[in-house]
């Protein structure tokens, strides 16, 4: 992956974070005023929803800009990479299931049955994300394993010569 390739996304990381800081400071307490006429249960359990997927879109933003750094330092191939990859995993998964839960809040209201399928069909979109991250770490797990073979193949190699 090229330098500017890095660049862009980490830009466009930046970016995506700072949105995502309007969206907690601003947005939600809007939309908190916004939804005054409805019952605390469902304004607290809404707004909560809410900033909690903003949260796992920032886990993910900053676990990819880590990622990013090893790919740059050329060490994304080692077992360090892992904890950030297990955290990108969590943070779809908790956003799949908080997708869910919006659609289960949102379903005995007035909104649409439409909608609300919808909202079920992204959070199932969501967690197959999370499953295909699972599959790139097994072949994340695999890349290293390689990596270690042929490098001990080298060594033998050099012995040899």
């Amino acid at each position: 992956m090229g330098n500017l390739t890095i660049y862009i996304l980490r830009a466009v990381i930046a970016i995506s974070l700072a949105g995502s800081l309007v969206v907690q400071t601003v947005l939600l307490p809007l939309i908190w005023a916004d939804l005054e006429n409805e019952s605390m249960p469902g304004r607290i359990g809404f707004v909560v929803i809410l900033g909690l997927g903003v949260l796992t879109m920032q886990v993910f933003a900053v676990c990819v800009w880590r990622l990013l750094t090893l790919v740059r330092k050329g060490a994304v191939f080692s077992p360090r990479a892992f904890r950030y990859v297990d955290v990108i995993i969590g943070a779809i998964a908790a956003a799949a299931v908080l997708t869910f839960t919006l659609a289960v809040l949102l379903a005995p209201g007035g909104v649409a049955p439409g909608i609300v399928g919808l909202i079920c069909g992204a959070s199932c979109v969501l967690m197959g994300m999370a499953l295909l991250v699972v599959v790139m770490r097994r072949l994340l797990v695999q890349a290293i394993d390689r990596d270690a073979e042929a490098r001990a193949l080298r060594s033998e190699l050099d012995e040899v010569v």
